[in-house]
């Protein structure tokens, strides 16, 4: 009975989600098509879709039957009003674009046959941060189609039916720029740590408070010393629904490279994951309860409950950035999700991740850490997998699937 009752709500969805039309769009939207250099067009069995954008933006693709179509979701894309221009493909019927909700837009390709997403890519220029989105498809069988059309719709379900419900609800976000004042953090070619992540929290809190769904506030707001208790008590203070701490470190070896998100754990996932954290004060924060009249006995007994309830939710936060900041930057670090005993992550009571942008002992990072659009892109998937977290957690709490 539930399978029927999610693939109506999602279907009744698609009927709803796509009311509004092109011409209603946002002109703030992030980024904008470049009609002349985008096109839909038929070769050798396959067919292709190239969308160049003023700007990377994360997106995702879909798979929708009755009929057979295409959806690519986008973060605040504004499309021109007739896209028939585009069409140069025998395979698709129609080309049709609309809001879906609040900063996200939808281009759908109507199919006149069943054809799957045989690759999807995005390309961004590093030069001025212009965008292209190839998408690939090849024939399918009808069979085929309507088993990915299923599991797909099974997938949105959670992504965008808790979309009313939670409209109205702005999470606060605490924004942790990693050390500080006598702590510049990690040092490379007269760069430091603590200098670049307070950039790029700067940066991440403008896209944050932009969308209009998120309250920002930042553990330090210059080269200031704040210590990791500091930190997690300015958390609770401020009544955090997340914790994000940022990071660039340095590895002796050099050889790490990429991004990778921590979540708190007593064993580190690697060597080099206990190293890090080991660069960190390691004394434990009794956060989140008053323990003040308790024995030690109780109050870990207490924070173990805490946990209980919090680390579901700070493992799909992970998870939703992991697949946001690949959406918008490409590859990660190889083992992109990791846990470590990094204390700023121990209030019981708040799902908090550390972010760990880079490795600045890598040359590649560093060049990438130092890059304005680069950096762009980042907050953008951070901003993407906080839409995404948001949109689960509350559907999870109100005791939906």
């Amino acid at each position: 009975m539930s399978r029927l009752i999610s693939l109506s709500v999602a279907a009744s969805l698609w009927g709803v989600g796509m009311t509004g039309v092109a011409e209603s769009q946002d002109l703030r939207a992030l980024a904008r098509v470049d009609m002349s250099s985008s096109v839909v067009e038929d070769s050798y069995g396959a067919t292709s879709l190239s969308l160049a954008l003023t700007q990377a933006v994360p997106y995702r693709v879909q798979v929708f039957d009755g009929p057979p179509r295409i959806a690519l979701d986008f973060r605040e894309v504004a499309f021109e009003p007739d896209l028939s221009v585009l069409d140069r493909s025998d395979r698709v019927a129609q080309l049709r674009a609309g809001v879906i909700r609040d900063g996200w837009s939808r281009l759908v390709l109507e199919l006149t046959e069943p054809m799957l997403v045989a690759s999807a890519g995005m390309e961004t220029d590093p030069q001025d941060g212009d965008a292209v989105i190839n998408l690939h498809l090849r024939p399918a069988s009808e069979t085929e189609f309507a088993v990915r059309a299923e599991a797909n719709l099974t997938q949105i379900v959670a992504w965008e039916r808790p979309a009313e419900a939670a409209a109205d609800a702005r999470r606060m976000i605490v924004v942790d720029p990693g050390h500080g004042g006598v702590d510049p953090g990690a040092q490379r070619f007269g760069v430091n740590e603590a200098d670049i992540m307070l950039q790029f929290a700067r940066e991440l809190r403008e896209q944050l408070l932009r969308s209009g769904r998120y309250d920002v506030i930042m553990t330090r707001e210059d080269d200031s010393f704040v210590s990791l208790p500091q930190r997690v008590s300015l958390a609770r203070a401020a009544g955090a629904d997340a914790f994000l701490s940022l990071h660039a470190d340095a590895l002796a070896e050099g050889r790490a490279t990429g991004t990778t998100i921590y979540t708190l754990s007593d064993d580190a996932s690697d060597e080099a994951s206990a190293k890090l954290a080991e660069r960190q004060d390691r004394t434990d924060i009794l956060a989140g309860v008053d323990l003040t009249a308790q024995d030690d006995q109780i109050a870990t007994v207490l924070m173990d409950l805490a946990r209980a309830e919090t680390t579901p939710r700070t493992d799909r936060l992970a998870e939703a950035l992991v697949d946001g900041l690949r959406n918008t930057l490409g590859k990660l670090h190889k083992r992109p999700r990791l846990e470590a005993g990094f204390s700023v992550l121990k209030a019981p009571d708040i799902p908090s991740v550390l972010i760990e942008l880079g490795f600045m002992s890598s040359q590649t990072d560093l060049d990438r850490l130092q890059d304005p659009v680069w950096r762009s892109q980042a907050a953008a998937g951070i901003v993407d997998a906080m839409d995404l977290w948001a949109l689960e957690d509350a559907a999870i709490a109100a005791g939906r699937p």
